[in-house]
């Protein structure tokens, strides 16, 4: 009876043991299948993506290909009117280059005509300037000469009947007479040298009761004057002189000071 016992028990476990490794034999094939059907889908997703790229790609090269089957296939007055446009375009930079240089050779030419003048008028400057040192010796010697002793004296009866009788001889000159007509003689050349710097364009300028301008004056001196305005021009020490409208020597003068600053 134990025997039976033992043999039936023994059946028992061994029934048992079968079943388990059916069900377990039979959950790692599911999870295989499972598996192969996860990676057969992920292949045939990327399969169709590649399809997908490669329809765009053959779809760009063929518009590519259509673009430039346009471009060439150009018709003739298209291409023509291409080439007009552009040597029109030429040509309009040509006439605007050609304009700019016409005025730059106008400005060129009228600056060397403006040039060529001031080289006519503005020459004798420093000549007529050393020759303003010889006027102004001249004027000082004339100044030099009170007026009443070069002023003609009057004729009186007795001279004038001695003169008229023939038979006398001329009487001789008095020193006066003598500075008188060296007097006239430095005014004449004064004149005549003054002229010919007026035919030259060279014209003197006397700036008393003028107001002072540095352009124009050398102030030499100030000094307070009472009733007069300040910054007014009173002497006059040496005459100023112009050529044309540029200074050719200042004035020396003397200037009316501000006593208020």
């Amino acid at each position: 009876m134990f025997n039976a016992q033992a043999a039936q028990i023994f059946r028992s476990c061994t029934g048992a043991l079968s079943s388990r490794t059916i069900a377990r034999s039979s959950a790692t094939a599911v999870s295989r299948r499972a598996a192969l059907g996860a990676r057969s889908r992920y292949y045939s997703d990327d399969k169709s993506q590649s399809a997908d790229q490669s329809k765009k790609t053959e779809t760009e090269n063929s518009e590519a290909e259509a673009n430039e089957k346009d471009e060439v296939e150009v018709s003739p007055e298209t291409s023509l009117l291409h080439k007009l446009k552009a040597e029109e375009s030429k040509v309009a930079d040509c006439m605007s280059r050609l304009r700019y240089l016409q005025a730059d050779y106008l400005n060129l030419q009228r600056n060397a005509a403006r040039e060529k003048e001031q080289a006519r008028d503005f020459a004798i400057s420093k000549f007529a300037k050393d020759l303003l040192e010889t006027v102004d010796v001249l004027s000082m010697a004339l100044k030099s000469v009170p007026k009443e002793v070069v002023a003609p004296p009057a004729e009186s009866s007795s001279d004038a009947s001695s003169s008229s009788s023939s038979s006398n001889p001329p009487a001789e000159k008095s020193a006066d007479a003598y500075l008188r007509e060296l007097y006239e003689g430095v005014e004449s050349t004064q004149r005549l040298l003054l002229h010919t710097l007026f035919k030259h364009h060279v014209k003197p300028y006397d700036p008393v009761g003028e107001k002072f301008d540095p352009n124009l004056h050398e102030a030499l001196y100030q000094v307070p004057i009472p009733g007069k305005e300040p910054g007014t021009v009173f002497d006059c020490q040496k005459t100023g002189y112009m050529i044309k409208d540029r200074v050719l020597r200042a004035a020396q003068v003397g200037v009316v000071q501000d006593t208020q600053s």
